[in-house]
């Protein structure tokens, strides 16, 4: 296998004369009269952060990419129709379909995280969410609506009106019955509990160590309890996107790239206070937040902490005993969270 060099761009020629793929493989010329022309990149970000996170099954999905991206677009039928985009852990291509209809080619490593977002986009069936056209069960591949990724929730300056914004969606999303097989909150916040004493051993500071260890408190308070209901788990604000012009979107503002979970919605309200960051308004965001929700205040903190705590697990997981710290953003949230009474 050839390994794609992590220091520049990555750029496969697809000229429809045939060709190899990143592993050595030809991926042949398109058929059905389909001509697959342009340039695919694949932004040196997308593969560092795949190795740095995913090892070596990063690596291989980074390599094995331009040949997936050149299958699955004569698979559907698609062109491409401008420059690659990314995410932390997918890259997106803008395409047109046969009949000319803007769409976009998700591909990502399929993982815990990705695996049920087909099965979440399904049951919102579009409903302030971007449409799923076509998938690969096998791969993880998407076909979506294509929305103005150039206009995100985060354009609009009063940042309380954006929050508004993010509580009002997540009060549609939350209200859809969730699909078989996605994961359950109730089974990440137990296996989160389980590593709370390794990681209060990595932190230098004793009042980390306290703030750590009041954030597993909260959950412990909830954890019989997680929910029921179908949560987005990522939702800030460059995850709400404006539609297309002349796409027939009634509605000013689309909804991607889910992680979805089975629990309570309490889970879903730390993207909105962490991104914009501002201490100020941390609490008002909060309330503002319960209040349009109609999230019992108390059950809300606790399961805010949990997302606190989840985060600060994931910085300290590669962490020697007592060199760790925690990210500010989060201690600032949490300490905020704490004044308020359970």
């Amino acid at each position: 296998m050839i390994l794609l060099p992590l220091r520049s761009f990555v750029s496969l020629l697809l000229s429809g004369g045939g060709g190899a793929d990143a592993s050595g493989k030809g991926w042949g010329a398109a058929t059905g009269g389909l001509r697959i022309r342009g340039v695919i990149v694949i932004p040196e970000a997308l593969a560092m952060t795949q190795v740095e996170f995913n090892g070596e099954a990063g690596r291989e999905w980074i390599a094995a990419l331009p040949g997936e991206a050149a299958a699955y677009l004569e698979r559907w039928g698609l062109r491409l129709a401008g420059p690659s985009m990314h995410g932390v852990a997918s890259l997106v291509l803008p395409v047109e379909r046969a009949d000319g209809t803007p769409a976009a080619l998700k591909l990502q490593l399929l993982d815990e995280e990705s695996a049920g977002e087909a099965a979440a986009l399904r049951a919102w069936d579009g409903d302030c969410v971007v449409r799923l056209l076509e998938h690969d069960e096998a791969s993880g591949a998407m076909l979506l609506e294509r929305l103005d990724a150039g206009r995100h929730l985060s354009v609009l300056p009063d940042t309380m009106a954006a929050v508004r914004v993010l509580a009002e969606l997540l009060v549609r999303l939350n209200a859809v019955a969730a699909p078989e097989g996605v994961r359950r909150l109730g089974d990440i916040a137990g296996a989160m509990l389980d590593d709370v004493p390794e990681a209060v051993k990595a932190l230098a500071d004793p009042a980390e160590r306290r703030l750590l260890e009041r954030c597993a408190g909260a959950v412990r308070e909830v954890v019989g309890e997680p929910g029921e209901q179908l949560l987005h788990w990522d939702l800030h604000y460059d995850n709400v996107l404006a539609p297309l012009v002349g796409s027939g979107r009634s509605e000013p503002w689309v909804v991607i790239d889910p992680k979805p979970l089975v629990g309570d919605p309490g889970f879903e309200l730390l993207p909105a206070l962490v991104n914009r960051f501002d201490e100020g308004q941390v609490l008002k965001r909060f309330d503002l937040m319960t209040e349009v929700l109609g999230l019992e205040r108390g059950r809300a903190r606790a399961w805010t902490l949990g997302r606190v705590l989840q985060n600060c697990l994931w910085e300290l997981e590669d962490e020697e005993e007592g060199e760790g710290e925690l990210m500010g953003e989060q201690v600032a949230v949490a300490r905020a969270l704490l004044t308020l009474r359970g």
